[in-house]
């Protein structure tokens, strides 16, 4: 089996965001970059399903030359080669259609990406792609209720490969939900389908060693063009104190007057 999982390069969630004077653009001189936590739970899945049923996982990212550094650290958790393909931001359109031409040549069995980016939460990435390809897919993948200890400690696989189908438990609105998709697929990762494990101190060091291949965006021969165009970036507007009232009269005539709430 041939898993090939998604990568990107992301703002650290856990650090304030500055926003350019203007407005036009995100000031990243001295942010932190990681990879996205989506992500390293598909990259986590894949290395449990490459365990149970043997294979390889390549780990694949689209961005800058400095995205080598999320590749390492999934490299380090025990993935065995990646691709970085060199490109300026794209939005989720171009990002699919190039991973469109990633998949063509791996020919991956089974395609595991984050279900969406803590920079601009898109959600759309994994849904195009399956689109494009025209394979299934299977999106917000989780676990059963009452197995996460058990399958935790035995690093089980909450995606669970049956020769050519895959069983996915996803959440939604009123539960799980179990849905079975023939291979390959695309499947996009949810919070609590598994723990992303941390890289050992030989992990780091073997890592150093395994290959990334850089492929240049422009040779694929994909239309990058947005679709999307980022206008403006903007502060939330600052929250107002609260306030203090006597009695449910004089609360109720303030959120009818003045919030216009009721």
């Amino acid at each position: 089996m041939k898993i090939l999982v998604t990568v990107k390069r992301v703002t650290d969630y856990e650090r304030k965001v500055k926003i350019s004077p203007d407005g036009s653009s995100l000031v990243t001189d001295g942010m932190n970059f990681v990879p996205n936590p989506f992500d390293e739970i598909a990259v986590e899945e894949a290395l449990r399903l490459a365990k149970a049923h043997g294979g390889e996982v390549v780990v694949c990212s689209i961005g800058p030359k400095d995205a080598t550094q999320q590749i390492r650290q999934a490299l380090a958790m025990g993935a065995q080669r990646g691709i970085l393909v060199l490109a300026d931001e794209l939005d989720s359109d171009a990002v699919a259609r190039v991973l469109v031409k990633i998949v063509e040549k791996e020919t991956p069995d089974v395609v595991l990406m984050g279900k969406q980016a803590t920079d601009d939460d898109a959600n759309q990435a994994g849904q195009l792609l399956a689109g494009y390809l025209n394979w299934p897919q299977a999106t917000f993948a989780s676990k059963e209720e009452g197995l996460d200890s058990a399958d935790e400690k035995a690093q089980k696989p909450g995606v669970v490969i049956d020769g050519s189908t895959a069983n996915v438990v996803r959440e939604v609105d009123g539960g799980l939900e179990h849905i079975k998709i023939p291979l390959p697929a695309v499947i996009t990762t949810d919070l609590r389908l598994n723990h992303p494990r941390f890289a050992s101190l030989p992990g780091i060091m073997k890592a150093k060693k395994k290959k990334i291949e850089e492929i240049a965006v422009d040779s694929l021969g994909v239309d990058v063009t947005p679709k999307v165009r980022m206008v403006k970036y903007a502060e939330p507007p600052t929250r107002a104190a609260g306030q203090t009232v006597a009695d449910i009269d004089e609360l109720v005539d303030k959120l009818k007057n003045e919030a216009k709430v009721i």
